[in-house]
């Protein structure tokens, strides 16, 4: 005798009343770090839209900028610092600005090596790369073995003032030619791009920006973390579940039409794939370098990242996509001590997926 069991859709799409604290996906060590935090909760609804006029919601990229800087900071101030790594600040000159790089470079280990160039997150409008879990995560993929260097692009919103697209992209873009350019001098063999979030969208940005340029073949590889990439959240594609489906586990899906609309003010570009890389076409991801599109399970963002490995496969861009089960968005870069296994992982893969490409 069989018993049908009833298929109970995952996350909020069986439960709207279920939190990251009772999704039984979730890894119970970061839920007991959120839940120390109490951060477990559904967040408060958020009365901005982004008709709220753009003074308002630069105010309100200042105030999640302090919120969730106090939150990183909380999670970083226990993480042992990493010992055998040099770190120097190196600087080039875009407009009349200049873009600080951190530098961290592995004490004596023979090079020359490869070159990880870091793209901190933060929906392209907060955060910065002198962030204490940023240099740290820096820290760690080099101690790993590579040369890496953190770009400090200027944000669209937050603390340090105002600057839309494209000026966060062009900074990293400049950085990156900087690097390059400076290779030998460095000791680096090759560049690979990793960024989380909104510097996973300047990452997979960057590079649909070189191709179309001309000089792609400057960058080896492209390792991106959680992507933010669509564009348009308030009227998301039916098919990207996870919207839905993992919607307010700690991030809020209406967050994201917000901090889009510092980014891209009136949405002027909201087809343009150097600012939102899932509008890219086939024509815009033919020719590009190898790719990882690395998501998590319990993130809202997670489908937009699938889609987009998806587009890359489509185009003929070697590409692997890769679910991290039971994180939250960006888990694998928050909890080293809580889960240090996911932590030294994504060190692993990182600058693993450097290495593999040293002989392209």
């Amino acid at each position: 005798m069989t018993t049908d069991t009833p298929h109970v859709p995952p996350g909020r799409l069986g439960d709207p009343a279920r939190t990251l604290g009772t999704d039984p996906r979730s890894d119970p060590r970061m839920v007991a770090v959120f839940g120390s935090l109490g951060a477990l909760d559904h967040p408060p609804a958020n009365p901005l839209t982004r008709e709220a006029g753009r003074e308002t919601l630069l105010g309100f990229s200042v105030a999640a900028e302090e919120a969730f800087e106090g939150l990183f900071e909380v999670l970083a101030k226990d993480l042992t610092p990493v010992d055998g790594v040099t770190r120097e600040v190196r600087t080039v000159t875009r407009d009349g600005h200049d873009i600080a790089l951190h530098v961290h470079r592995p004490d004596g280990v023979a090079g020359p090596l490869p070159v990880i160039v870091q793209i901190h997150g933060g929906g392209v409008v907060m955060l910065s790369a002198t962030g204490a879990l940023y240099s740290h995560w820096r820290d760690e993929l080099a101690k790993a073995g590579t040369l890496v260097v953190g770009v400090d692009y200027r944000n669209a919103g937050g603390v340090a003032g105002a600057n839309p697209f494209p000026t966060g992209l062009d900074d990293c873009a400049a950085a990156i030619r900087w690097v390059h350019a400076n290779l030998a001098e460095l000791g680096g063999t090759h560049i690979v791009l990793t960024g989380d979030s909104g510097g996973a969208n300047l990452s997979l940005a960057v590079a649909i920006k070189a191709n179309r340029e001309g000089w792609v073949e400057e960058i080896a590889g492209v390792y991106a973390q959680c992507p933010y990439i669509l564009g348009s959240w308030d009227k998301p594609p039916a098919e990207l579940h996870s919207l839905w489906e993992n919607d307010k586990y700690w991030l809020d899906r209406a967050l994201f039409p917000l901090l889009a609309e510092v980014y891209d003010p009136d949405g002027k570009n909201i087809d343009e794939p150097t600012c939102w890389p899932s509008r890219a076409q086939i024509d815009d991801l033919r020719g590009l370098p190898p790719h990882v599109i690395s998501v998590n399970e319990v993130d809202p963002l997670r489908d937009e990242g699938l889609a987009y490995h998806r587009a890359l496969l489509a185009a003929g861009v070697p590409s692997v996509g890769k679910i991290n089960l039971g994180l939250c968005h960006v888990g694998e870069l928050l909890f080293q001590n809580a889960m240090p296994e996911v932590y030294a992982e994504a060190v692993r893969d990182v600058t693993g997926f450097a290495r593999s490409l040293a002989s392209s």
